[in-house]
């Protein structure tokens, strides 16, 4: 763990489910930015609460929107001669769109990286 004003950035096991996932580039651990008001110095052993929802939000903007948004890109591109007839205007609407929807998922990122009421809270120190 290490700690800069009232945020510490912990390193975490992921359970077997998570491990199955294979999104997070690291092995065995994740590290996470978490909210220090207890003071938890490096070393120290803590648990921590991370809220659902936050979650959820995060696999929507990260996964679903995505796909939405090529579809109706796709969907633009069929029904349009702007970016030209037919299956060829799909494709390039869908990858427009795509695009699009990755420059979204960034931004969002950001916005979300800077609230600390979003982040986990460490609410106990173990050791």
């Amino acid at each position: 763990m290490t700690t800069a004003g009232n945020m510490a950035r912990i390193k975490v096991g992921r359970h077997e489910e998570c491990v199955g996932c294979g999104a997070c580039p690291s092995g065995q651990n994740v590290i996470l930015e978490a909210v220090n008001e207890l003071g938890a110095k490096p070393g120290q052993r803590v648990k921590f609460v991370f809220h659902e929802t936050n979650a959820l939000l995060g696999a929507f903007v990260v996964f679903v929107l995505p796909l939405i948004m090529s579809g109706l890109g796709a969907w633009i591109g069929f029904s349009s001669e702007l970016l030209g007839a037919g299956d060829a205007g799909m494709l390039r609407g869908a990858i427009l769109f795509f695009c699009l929807s990755l420059v979204l998922v960034k931004s969002f990122d950001r916005r979300l990286g800077e609230r600390q009421k979003l982040k986990p809270i460490i609410t106990q120190i173990l050791r």
